[in-house]
């Protein structure tokens, strides 16, 4: 395993989803109510962004380090180590700041950890459901484009798929483009005004269980409950991308 292409993948694809968090889960809206703060995450060989806290939401806003808190980590390992789990104090500036660092993120992280690892038990809960196939949704496209800009086997991939953008989602529901130029990919929210190539999933039961290996795609298609048009060679290699991602957050 790569360990800058984890880095990333936790930065920009599993830090991400505080942003979605807050939006979607109670619990953490309730935490960062009354936060007002940012704080950066510097990264060597995998690069900077900042989560600001500002009335009542919060932001994630990729190869920004300008915040209150600023976070210095001393490899891409090192990074790794706090996004799963593991004890460890990157170098900071602003010690009047570091409480946040310690309660609020510590809590957010938690709170993450919690809807991006389910047992069947919790999935039981439909709310509960609904945010971990959501995030889940959003942590496996954006990962995807990491692995394609990063990884040996995924650049070598993405190199293969023409430029353009790919709309992923549910109809009336969660929406992200994928953006490819020049074999470099990015992921946004939201829909396409003009997709080279479509990805729909009828809901999201059939999203979840597609992203986790429940079913196929190709018993989706046969049921209706996935749809493929426009370039399907770009389908098929972004298939290829997402099959990867497995690998990283493992």
């Amino acid at each position: 395993m790569d360990n800058v292409t984890k880095a990333k993948i936790n930065l920009f694809a599993v830090l991400r989803n505080i942003q979605d968090l807050c939006e979607l889960d109670d619990v953490s809206k309730d935490i960062i109510k009354d936060e007002k703060t940012s704080v950066s995450f510097n990264v060597p060989d995998v690069g900077t962004a900042s989560l600001i806290f500002k009335d009542g939401k919060c932001t994630f806003v990729p190869d920004q380090s300008k915040a209150q808190l600023k976070l210095w980590f001393n490899s891409p390992e090192h990074f790794n180590k706090l996004i799963d789990g593991e004890k460890t104090i990157p170098m900071f500036i602003n010690i009047f700041k570091v409480g946040f660092l310690l309660n609020t993120f510590t809590k957010l992280a938690d709170r993450l950890s919690y809807f991006l690892k389910p047992t069947e038990e919790l999935l039981k809960d439909r709310k509960y459901f609904e945010i971990n196939t959501i995030l889940t949704a959003y942590t496996a496209f954006f990962a995807m484009c990491q692995i394609g800009n990063s990884d040996e086997v995924g650049k070598i991939v993405a190199s293969r798929i023409v430029d353009g953008d790919i709309a992923c989602g549910i109809p009336g529901g969660i929406q992200v483009t994928i953006n490819v130029t020049n074999g470099v990919m990015s992921a946004r929210l939201g829909g396409s005004e003009n997709p080279r190539a479509v990805m729909e999933f009828a809901d999201l039961d059939f999203a979840h269980d597609l992203l986790n290996g429940k079913t196929s795609s190709y018993k989706g298609l046969g049921e209706g409950k996935f749809l493929i048009k426009g370039k399907l060679s770009m389908l098929d290699q972004v298939s290829k991308l997402l099959t990867m991602v497995g690998h990283y957050l493992m």
